[in-house]
């Protein structure tokens, strides 16, 4: 069986070729990818240099939000892009040597140059063609870049500019505030010391949680980083000014306004990265459903494509697990045997307020299991109510619990408080194993921020045995 890889650098990619490399019905395998330097999205310029920056972002910011400290320290953007190019470098040089590793076989060819099919079974490397009996797809995403009048007229900034950034200016405008304005916005206004503007559709963030959670985060990047958001607010067109800076007309509720700024900034999501591949010279037709749970691409039963690129999760963990779900399949298909889809227990961190006060979901929420039609019983707790939190000087935040009202089933678990990414591991083992809440170790221990879950767990068990 011979197997191409589009996108051999990505999490995707490589957890594909790992599984397929010594796969003993395997002939042939041809990793293509035309990365420079390569190395993926999450090493480059997505998780990995992001949590970076926003360290040195946090390390300020508790300095300056903490009443015992005086002189808040400055934050030296050159060390801190400095020191982040060192580290993704070395992670970088990392990925590919992994990659290259994979070559070592005989069997095994990788390719530095961009693939496009020619039609449903060809796809041309360079000035090579090749026919392989599968192809998977894995060349991640881009910066979504909206289509609003005027946004060709005025220069603007992405998280990858972020990241690189050594200066900035005294204010800006930021479109989009899913995950990677939640991150990069904080960064901006603690780092950056700039005055910003953030243009909020709905009546909240955090799409994915529950309302309280939405507002609670409203509160901290207001109150305590001092960021001006406008809610349930509509871009409507984008000019620049005769300074040099930007206005951004806006609409809230037929109320028409707008928004000077030095920057604009744009951290308006991700799609898919399909340009250049050639597929409107195949079957494939990439609009929404088009790859299957599965992987297997709906049109074309010898495509796979996993990440990223499928836009169904963008996520670094979800890329991965996609990837080993494809190279199963492909193996699975070649034999003739049933595929398996993809399944996973929903888990993400985004890592809001400089990663001070992240956001974590493990399984439902409250709202999610109500529209599952689920029979469950939800508790919460406010960060300020457990006295570790004041000691730390980070009492803000929340957090809550859903368990099944009949048997007690642990369901899941949102928090938006100091180390929530940290309890997000032994939440996700209890919500995956299906553990009773009522069996989850109830014993003393030197006060720590997890008593937060141990407070969710009491106040659970009371109301099932009340």
């Amino acid at each position: 069986m011979d197997v191409l890889i589009i996108g051999a650098y990505g999490s995707a990619g490589v957890a594909v070729a790992t599984d397929l490399v010594d796969a003993p019905e395997i002939d042939r395998l041809t990793l293509v990818d035309d990365g420079d330097p390569g190395g993926g999205l999450c090493i480059l310029d997505g998780c990995m240099p992001s949590k970076e920056v926003l360290s040195a972002g946090a390390h300020r910011f508790q300095a300056r939000a903490d009443h015992r400290v005086t002189d808040a320290p400055d934050v030296d953007l050159d060390a801190v892009v400095g020191t982040k190019d060192e580290h993704i470098h070395n992670f970088a040089e990392h990925r590919r040597a992994a990659v290259e590793m994979l070559t070592e076989r005989d069997h095994v060819e990788f390719v530095h140059d961009t693939a496009r099919f020619v039609d449903d079974r060809t796809v041309r490397v360079g000035d090579r063609e090749y026919v392989p009996d599968y192809v998977v797809v894995a060349t991640g995403s881009v910066v979504n870049v909206p289509g609003l009048p005027g946004i060709d007229d005025v220069e603007f900034m992405t998280s990858a500019d972020v990241l690189d950034a050594t200066a900035l200016p005294d204010s800006g405008v930021v479109m989009g505030f899913g995950y990677v304005g939640m991150e990069l916005v904080p960064y901006l206004a603690e780092a950056g010391g700039m005055d910003l503007t953030v243009v909020e559709h709905d009546a909240r963030p955090l799409d994915e949680a529950d309302p309280a959670f939405g507002e609670a985060l409203l509160d901290i990047y207001r109150d305590e980083l001092g960021i001006e958001i406008l809610t349930e607010t509509y871009e409507e067109r984008v000019e620049p000014t005769d300074d040099g800076g930007v206005r951004l007309h806006t609409d809230r509720d037929d109320e028409r306004a707008t928004v000077d700024a030095d920057q604009l900034f744009l951290f308006t999501g991700r799609r898919p990265n399909l340009d250049g591949l050639g597929l409107e010279h195949t079957r494939l037709n990439p609009d929404p459903g088009w790859v299957l749970d599965t992987m297997q691409a709906r049109d074309d039963e010898r495509v796979f494509v996993a990440g990223d690129v499928n836009g169904k999760e963008p996520i670094l963990h979800v890329a991965k697990e996609q990837g080993f779900t494809a190279a199963a399949n492909v193996r699975r298909h070649a034999a003739g045997e049933p595929l398996v889809p993809y399944e996973n227990v929903h888990h993400h961190v985004v890592f809001s307020a400089l990663g001070v006060y992240p956001y974590a979901r493990v399984g439902y929420s409250a709202a999610a299991a109500e529209a599952a039609g689920l029979d469950f019983v939800a508790v919460s707790r406010e960060a300020s109510s457990d006295g570790v939190f004041k000691t730390k000087d980070a009492a803000a935040g929340r957090a809550s619990l859903v368990v099944d009202a009949t048997d007690g089933t642990v369901l899941g678990y949102q928090g938006l408080h100091y180390h929530a990414d940290v309890m997000a591991k032994t939440m996700q083992v209890v919500v995956e194993t299906g553990m009773d809440v009522r069996a989850v170790p109830d014993r003393a221990f030197h006060p720590t921020t997890p008593e937060i879950l141990d407070g969710l767990f009491r106040t659970a068990t009371e109301k099932l045995d009340g």
